[in-house]
């Protein structure tokens, strides 16, 4: 892998890019248009700012609130809000829109760490409903009875924060979720940033945007073909207060929008307008071809639904292409080094068992087949050493990772408090004071407030030992908070 970062290493990076797009090298990554669009303008010439005739986004009435009103009839939303700082700042403003300080808040154990800075932000009381592991050792949906329990358990909650679908694309029953929510006189607050093609086609999902959500927020930018950055934040029910999104948006998001990015949206959907059904269909019979293929591995397996055994109402996105290598005598490490630095395929991660590959609908019909060719060589060539000792498997080893921890104090107390960096070895039983989590994708093991044991500091080392991307923490020493 040193020799690959070499390539680019003390280069300057407009060029670095500009080779790497010339390469070989084919995107089974976000973003979504997979360098695969060339229609747009020169971004130099289209690069304004908010000049005679082009609007302002955050008091929008001309162009872009024309563009902001056809993304808003295309995923059937009331009201649909461009992000031009990624699905963060929509996150940041949902939750901000409809809890106040101090306020209770239900979040799913796996959202992304922006929902727990708008809990450090507003200073909220967070509980958590966790995640279901599936059989395969992923994580899987957060089901309907425990958020019900867990409002039950808390009592005056003002919003419940789920993740559907998840980073690995398992979509949890929603609409279900929503009614419970609403009994409560909670708001539900989707973050279906890798979801953003929801509802768009038959073949896949239906979108929480008319499911009972009353905010949705979608990363446009990673299934779908549009600029990195690129977002949306939808107020998909009655109950929610757009004027107050609105408000929230004015602090959280800049104030110099970038009409680059914002005209790569208004492309986006005039694409999906014309085009979805023939991109999606396409798609889906790419697709349905892959996975017949690699029914015929014998060591590497790729997920089909049927394998995930989810319950009614439960879904998972069939582009969300997952590849287990539990028997296959490596670790998900390992097959995502062999594509990459052999077949020069760059899938979106790895974990201790498996790897992830991201398709969409500017995938070409040559990538599928590479991904498919360069796994058969690699099932075929995994020998019996291998299979017997090189890699024995971690199975569960995720719902470890993301196991329940002991809250000491609020995510806002422990970040505030007065805190000490110690050396990792001596970390047991003190309160962390910051967040340690694994990137991509980018969801909490530890929060601010909770307690450090021995069984956590065990976790870490094995993550380090499958070289899985731990952050908030560099050379083994945590930040503490003084109790």
């Amino acid at each position: 892998m040193e020799e690959f970062h070499k390539i680019y290493k003390e280069r300057y990076l407009d060029e670095a890019l500009k080779d790497y797009a010339e390469s070989d090298y084919y995107p089974f990554h976000m973003p979504g248009h997979k360098r695969n669009i060339s229609e747009l303008a020169d971004p130099y010439k289209i690069d304004i700012t908010e000049i005679e005739g082009f609007d302002h986004l955050h008091q929008a009435e001309g162009i872009l609130l024309e563009a902001q009103n056809r993304l808003c009839r295309l995923y059937g939303s009331r009201r649909a809000y461009y992000l031009v700082n990624g699905s963060t700042c929509g996150l940041l403003s949902a939750v901000g829109a409809v809890v106040k300080p101090k306020e209770n808040i239900l979040i799913a154990r796996n959202c992304h760490k922006a929902v727990y800075n708008a809990v450090k932000i507003f200073g909220l009381k967070a509980d958590y409903v966790y995640p279901q592991f599936l059989s395969c050792g992923i994580q899987g949906v957060v089901t309907p009875e425990d958020v019900e329990k867990a409002l039950r358990k808390q009592g005056n909650t003002r919003a419940v924060v789920i993740t559907s679908p998840t980073y690995d694309g398992i979509v949890s029953d929603i609409k279900k979720i929503a009614e419970i929510t609403h009994k409560f006189n909670a708001y539900l607050i989707v973050d279906e940033a890798h979801g953003a093609h929801f509802s768009l086609s038959p073949h896949v999902p239906r979108s929480a945007i008319g499911q009972g959500a009353d905010l949705v927020i979608q990363s446009l930018h990673k299934t779908l073909p549009s600029f990195t950055q690129t977002a949306a934040l939808h107020v998909a029910s009655d109950r929610a207060d757009a004027a107050r999104v609105e408000e929230m948006l004015g602090i959280f998001e800049t104030s110099s929008p970038s009409y680059v990015l914002m005209a790569g949206i208004d492309r986006c959907v005039r694409l999906l307008e014309t085009s979805a059904d023939e991109l999606f269909d396409k798609l889906n019979r790419r697709l349905k071809l892959f996975y017949d293929n690699c029914k015929e591995l014998k060591r590497l397996h790729v997920f089909t639904k049927e394998d995930l055994e989810l319950d009614a109402g439960m879904d998972a996105d069939p582009a969300k292409i997952l590849i287990s290598t539990l028997c296959a005598g490596i670790s998900g490490e390992q097959l995502y080094r062999r594509l990459l630095e052999k077949y020069h395929l760059q899938l979106e991660l790895y974990s201790a068992d498996y790897a992830l590959a991201m398709a969409g609908i500017m995938d070409t019909e040559e990538g599928f087949q590479r991904l498919f060719c360069a796994l058969k060589e690699i099932d075929a060539e995994l020998s019996f050493w291998e299979m017997s000792g090189t890699w024995n498997g971690e199975g569960r080893f995720l719902q470890e990772v993301y196991a329940e921890r002991e809250k000491v104090w609020e995510i806002s107390e422990a970040s505030y408090a007065a805190v000490e960096e110690t050396e990792e070895s001596c970390c047991a039983g003190k309160i962390s004071a910051e967040y340690i989590y694994l990137y991509p994708p980018g969801i909490p093991m530890l929060v601010p407030g909770e307690r450090i044991t021995e069984d956590f500091l065990a976790v870490l080392r094995k993550c380090r030992e499958l070289h899985l991307n731990v952050q908030g923490i560099r050379d083994k020493i945590l930040t503490v908070a003084h109790i």
